[in-house]
């Protein structure tokens, strides 16, 4: 039977449904019908600011209105949090800025639109078609639709009320990630702050008070938070004018040292690539173009927080003034100056370049932040936050190199005498010309250090000589002034040439000019990553040879345990405290350690660019064998008992906590609470050298450079060494040694066991380590040991690798529980090398803590 359709009137019910859903459009008609207030008469009897925008306040009603002339011209929306959280494992750090946007105000009807344009994507030249083509390929974005309440010719009064109290910074999503609950925007407890409202010519700013409760606040917000429930920072969100023209891009080289922005023409002539780069920098113009060193039009100025305190601050201002040299090199005098910030300006101010002083309750990463302009790459300001504990975890490190508390200091010294705060001083001061160094546009150098510390864009290791008398000199720890690499970056980044000069021949000669003096640069990517593979990239080191570096770091971590007691604590600390003294002395060689682990299976290479200059030798060079060998020597030299004991008279100096210093991590973990654990640091030491040398990075190179030369060193010598020199090497007659070196065979199995069944392994390196095993317990069984405890221990591990090596396919779970190391570098951050260049860019810097330095 064929259907009909059938018409039926709707019933009561969706006759009411339709009324509804026609409500909303009816009243929309209604409003348009309605003519608008006038502006003056709306406002009538609020507080107004005429700036950038006019900002109208009205603080009876708790209500706050811009003016807005609707149009394509861009402004720069920037959120900050002028106070912040002050847990460095949250990052909510005073001074925070978040990710500056190009914003412009479009109307709609009834209601503006703060649109922000896709910059990623972009026409640089062609015709109106072609340009629409690709800004209506990729997707913009609308950020608030605000209520139009009153007109006045083509300037429209809008409610931006709710726009100044929602959650700019994202401080819901950063809890959230940072594992510190589910908090929600109160906004029962969010407030304008109207007094803090203000409007200049070229920016406006809108401050609230936000608060963000939770039922269940996480413990870094509970170590924090006045209440941990409802956590009320302070949000800024400013507009700004955008740069003038007549700023020129500068083209992005990867040999330069700068940061870039990186976008996408799609007018690109076929065959060019769409990627366009340029650096990220401030403008600088000569006043005279013509003349090889000239004044500014204007100079980049710098200001120092007043709230960091003397002598702090002067080392601040003379670290940062270091960059003036580089400047007068690049053809600029009295281009660049630092001077202390003045009681009446606001540090966030982007009119400002700002050096900050910021607490937190734990050490942890100082930052060189920018705000840039989004089209061109120009620095607008630059924002440097340094963490205040730095410099007492430097004062730290110092006591426990120094011991300097004898009896006739056994209170402490003058400061001005102060040899812990002079070299914590001189650490200030190379730090301030980092981070600033970051918000002029440059990127870490992590290869300066072994062209005689070319760079204050390297992390610095304490340089600590031992004397011929066996004391330690510690009277060039940190170098002064910037470094050659210094005025190469800054000559590439700001030389302005004179007319008429091929600018692109121009910067490929002082390129060219770097690599006769022998300069290196090698950046985070290629240096942080602990599979890294570049010989000469290393944080917190020194020197031209890694291997020698470490052999002499160890030296000094001898002499400094050695003489290591009740000297190294002032006199009315609970003695407890000296495990903080202890921690980074013990682990002197950490960093030196992930410097020389590079070695092996290390290669040479640069950022090189195409050229027909190009050298007939291979672009990428294997170590060689002899230096990737020594170094594997260095290495187990740390796993040795005689390098990991402590003292005997140290394993009972340190007593339990005492009430009111609870343990923290910058202890060693312990398997003996609340009795301090003399075998924890052995262990946890042992662990870092193997964790790094069985990187599975490391162990594919092990495996693959025997086939381009097969004198290098494979990954089946390498295997057998480190298994001959833990395994087969003599029984110390002490107990003590004795049981270390079980702890480090102990260390060294597991780390076969975890790799292998780790599936990120390539196949072939599992193949050998799997055969690696089945040796280890082959020798195990025909070896089985003099005494009693050795041949338990023995005989456990044989067994221990043969229930693996007969196991049946189950999911795989750790092998063995570790003990981590106290932390280094600070805890909580990303790691760099997946974040995109600008959030790169945002997040520096990973200045964090050398040898516990914060």
């Amino acid at each position: 039977m064929q259907s009909q359709a059938v018409y039926k009137s709707p019933g009561k019910a969706m006759r009411h449904r339709f009324l509804l859903l026609a409500l909303p459009a009816l009243w929309t008609s209604l409003l348009f019908a309605q003519e608008l207030p006038n502006i003056d008469t709306f406002t009538q009897g609020m507080v107004r600011h005429e700036g950038l925008l006019t900002v109208h306040v009205d603080t009876l009603n708790g209500k706050l209105y811009l003016e807005v002339v609707p149009s394509e011209a861009s402004l720069l929306l920037v959120p900050a949090l002028p106070a912040g959280l002050g847990s460095n494992d949250v990052g909510l750090d005073r001074g925070l800025f978040g990710e500056e946007r190009v914003v412009q105000f479009r109307r709609t009807g009834n209601q503006i639109l703060l649109y922000a344009p896709n910059l990623t994507y972009r026409a640089l030249t062609g015709d109106a078609p072609a340009q629409r083509a690709v800004e209506e390929a990729f997707a913009a974005a609308v950020l608030w639709r605000f209520p139009v309440v009153a007109r006045q010719g083509n300037r429209f009064l809008v409610d931006a009320t709710d726009f100044a109290l929602h959650d700019a910074m994202d401080v819901v999503g950063r809890l959230r990630r940072t594992r510190q609950g589910t908090f929600r925007l109160d906004r029962d407890r969010s407030t304008i702050l109207f007094e803090a409202v203000k409007a200049f010519p070229q920016n406006i700013v809108i401050d609230a008070l936000l608060t963000f409760s939770s039922d269940q606040p996480g413990r870094f917000v509970r170590q924090v938070a006045a209440v941990p429930e409802h956590v009320t920072l302070r949000q800024r969100l400013m507009f700004v004018a955008l740069p003038p023209p007549g700023y020129q891009p500068r083209l992005h080289d990867p040999r330069s040292g700068f940061f870039h922005l990186t976008f996408y023409d799609y007018t690109s002539p076929v065959g060019e690539p769409l990627a366009r780069r340029w650096i990220v920098r401030h403008r600088l113009q000569k006043k005279d173009p013509h003349a090889p060193v000239s004044e500014p039009v204007k100079p980049i100025v710098y200001y120092v927080d007043p709230g960091a305190p003397e002598p702090i601050r002067q080392a601040l201002i003379e670290g940062a003034s270091w960059w003036a040299e580089a400047f007068e090199a690049a053809g600029f005098r009295n281009a660049f100056r630092v001077e202390l910030l003045p009681d009446t300006a606001d540090p966030l101010d982007v009119r400002y370049n700002v050096i900050q002083w910021v607490h937190r309750a734990t050490r942890g990463w100082s930052y060189g932040r920018t705000i840039i302009d989004p089209r061109t790459g120009e620095i607008i300001k630059g924002h440097v936050t340094l963490g205040s504990l730095r410099i007492r975890q430097d004062y730290l490190i110092f006591e426990g190199l120094l011991a300097p508390y004898d009896s006739a200091h056994a209170q402490g010294y003058p400061p001005q005498a102060d040899p812990m705060l002079q070299l914590a001083l001189a650490r200030i001061r190379q730090l301030a010309a980092h981070e600033v160094g970051h918000t002029l546009g440059l990127q870490h150098n992590f290869a300066a250090s072994v062209n005689d510390r070319a760079s204050v864009m390297d992390y610095p290791a304490p340089y600590v000589r031992v004397r011929a008398d066996g004391s330690l000199d510690v009277s060039e720890a940190y170098d002064t002034g910037i470094g050659a690499w210094d005025k190469v970056a800054i000559r590439y980044g700001y030389s302005q040439f004179p007319p008429g000069t091929d600018e692109t021949a121009a910067l490929e000669a002082i390129l060219e000019e770097a690599t006769r003096q022998g300069l290196h640069f090698i950046t985070d990517a290629d240096a942080r990553p602990p599979g890294g593979a570049h010989p000469l990239a290393h944080l917190w080191d020194n020197g031209t040879d890694a291997v020698e570096a470490l052999h002499r770091e160890l030296r000094v971590r001898q002499i400094a345990l050695e003489r290591f007691g009740l000297h190294n604590l002032r006199a009315g600390r609970p003695l407890a405290t000296l495990e903080e003294v202890l921690v980074p002395i013990y682990l002197w060689h950490r960093y030196q350690t992930e410097a020389t682990v590079k070695l092996i299976g290390g290669a040479f290479y640069t950022y090189a660019l195409r050229s027909e200059a190009m050298p007939d030798a291979p672009i990428v060079r294997p170590v060689p064998g002899a230096t990737q060998r020594a170094a594997l020597n260095a290495l187990l030299t740390i796993v040795q008992p005689a390098t990991l004991r402590l003292p005997a008279s140290l394993r009972t100096l340190i007593p339990p906590r005492p009430p009111g210093y609870p343990p923290h991590r910058e202890l060693f973990a312990r398997r003996t609470a609340p009795l301090f654990d003399p075998i924890a640091p052995a262990e946890a030491a042992a662990r870092q050298v193997f964790d790094l040398l069985l990187q599975p990075e490391r162990l594919s190179r092990l495996r693959y450079q025997v086939f381009v030369n097969p004198e290098l060193p494979s990954l089946t010598e390498v295997l057998h060494q480190i298994t001959r020199r833990v395994w087969q090497a003599a029984i110390p007659d002490d107990p003590y040694e004795a049981h270390l070196q079980r702890v480090v065979q102990t260390a060294w199995t597991a780390g076969l066991l975890e790799r292998v069944q780790d599936h990120q392994t390539p196949i072939d390196v599992r193949v050998e380590l799997e055969a690696h095993l089945q040796t280890l317990a082959d020798w195990l069984a025909q070896h089985p040991g003099p005494d009693a405890a050795t041949r338990a221990h023995r005989r456990y591990h044989r067994a221990w690798i043969l229930r693996f090596l007969n196991r049946t396919f189950t999911p795989e779970a750790p092998t063995f529980p570790r003990l981590e190391l106290p932390p280094g570098a600070p805890i909580g951050l990303l790691d760099p090398v997946l974040q995109p260049p600008r959030q790169l860019l945002r997040a520096m810097d990973w200045t964090g803590c050398a040898l516990g330095l914060p």
